[in-house]
């Protein structure tokens, strides 16, 4: 069984949004920093956004090229993370993935395809 399970991908236009979600099982997010990257074929994985733990002050971060765009958010509750997506570009095609960090180990997710095309 998956520990992480992305969704909500899809396909959109461009200026469009969509809300990614990342629904954790068989464990707890409350002490994970989390975060989301994306992957395009023959690229590297590339962080997108992060967010700390509660304990940590659930700082975020954001990648440059998504800063006022993309908001990332959790639910401890859910042991859910999301990552809303707005004014989307062609450019933001990717696999999205999520991760789950703490200390030396953690968790990824199978990815969630995004396309951005009219």
């Amino acid at each position: 069984q998956d520990q992480l399970v992305e969704s909500g991908g899809g396909l959109v236009q461009p200026g469009g949004s969509l809300t990614l979600s990342c629904a954790a099982s068989r464990f707890s997010i409350n002490a994970y920093t989390m975060r989301w990257y994306r992957q395009t074929p023959g690229k590297e994985r590339e962080l997108v956004a992060g967010i700390s733990s509660a304990g940590a002050g659930r700082n975020t971060y954001y990648a440059d090229f998504v800063k006022g765009r993309f908001t990332i958010s959790r639910d401890n509750a859910k042991d859910t993370v999301y990552l809303q997506m707005n004014s989307l570009k062609p450019e933001d095609t990717a696999v999205y993935y999520c991760n789950a960090a703490r200390g030396g180990g953690g968790y990824w997710g199978r990815g969630t395809q995004v396309t951005v095309s009219s």
